[in-house]
């Protein structure tokens, strides 16, 4: 009784701490920016790029993310109908927009396909590759940016942010594609011996894409064209509120503010907001602006996400038994 109480207060302590740096980083900024000034650009916004804007995002979220995780799907050998894949995306969408939790819609896109596949391990695999190629995405847009544009960048000390992220990111792919150093990390599971076995077999199900090197490569491609997407559709938003950035800047600022988002929030709210702040100020752009222009891509996102929402409600396949085994997944995953 006493542990389940623990566990309980654990996830509302970590559910709270998610909800109070989302709230907390809002509210600090709102204080920061010139509301006033900020309100009267707003008022003037040209609506056309806007709704360019929206098109990018959507064809990110419909389209390549989609295709992207079917694609890797496809290369670890596991055979799910389209409808699915589709259904279980827009779900998992809504779970990291709009859910306190950094894995909430992996985990919930895991546990509705897991019921139409006896390989569970794969499905594990197919989203940890999916996330590993969608963040190479980010640190290849960002990088290949910094060099083409290092001169225009007034603060040099991104340039080292940027070579943190990557080796950062060539770390975990060698510990993930190295039985050796994998099985040398999975020891700190050895008081937990079915879940140090499934990691184990999460291991050698991404091994497996090594077999298909063109799927991968076609993955962070993808990743990569999603990323320059979301750079142009955030032009496009500075446009609308009549901000003339160099269009390098997008390239190089959108995938660091993406990884930071990543970070233990609501769908990364307020520590995406803080980035933009932070780094479009060092070229010009009014922190009001910048935070109006990362709360729009937000809203787009959670729109796009609500549609999860929809499906889920509309369709039978993930029932209320999944989604508390989704939840309770979650916790155990973040604990």
């Amino acid at each position: 009784m006493f542990e389940i109480k623990n566990k309980s207060l654990k996830k509302t302590l970590s559910i709270l701490a998610r909800i109070f740096l989302s709230v907390g980083l809002l509210v600090y900024l709102y204080f920061q920016i010139d509301v006033d000034k900020t309100k009267m650009i707003l008022k003037s916004a040209q609506i056309s790029y806007i709704l360019y804007s929206f098109l990018a995002y959507l064809v990110i979220m419909v389209f390549i993310l989609i295709i992207r995780w079917g694609m890797l799907l496809k290369g670890l050998g596991l055979k799910a109908p389209w409808i699915s894949v589709i259904r279980y995306h827009f779900i998992g969408l809504f779970g990291n927009v709009l859910l306190p939790s950094a894995i909430g819609g992996d985990v919930v896109k895991i546990i509705g396909l897991c019921s139409h596949s006896d390989e569970k391990p794969k499905v594990v695999a197919s989203v940890v590759l999916d996330r590993l190629s969608g963040f190479a995405g980010m640190i290849i847009v960002a990088t290949v940016a910094f060099l083409i544009g290092y001169t225009l960048v007034p603060d040099f000390t991104l340039g080292y942010y940027i070579l943190i992220l990557t080796l950062m990111s060539v770390v975990m792919v060698v510990i993930l594609f190295n039985g050796k150093l994998y099985a040398f990390c999975c020891r700190i599971f050895s008081p937990f011996p079915k879940l140090k076995k499934g990691l184990m077999n999460v291991h050698y199900d991404i091994v497996l894409i090594k077999d298909r090197p063109g799927i991968l490569a076609l993955s962070v491609l993808l990743s990569c064209l999603a990323q320059v997407i979301l750079a142009a559709g955030s032009f496009l938003l500075a446009k609308a509120l009549h901000q003339d950035i160099d269009f390098i800047y997008f390239f190089i600022f959108i995938p660091m503010i993406s990884v930071a988002s990543s970070l233990p929030s609501i769908g990364g709210l307020g520590v995406r907001e803080a980035g933009a702040a932070f780094l479009f100020a060092k070229v010009g752009m009014p922190q009001g602006v910048a935070v109006s222009i990362s709360l729009m891509g937000y809203i787009f996102c959670a729109l796009i996400g609500v549609a999860g929402v929809v499906i889920f409600m509309l369709t039978h396949q993930v029932n209320l038994k999944q989604w508390k085994e989704a939840m309770s997944s979650i916790d155990e995953g973040e604990s």
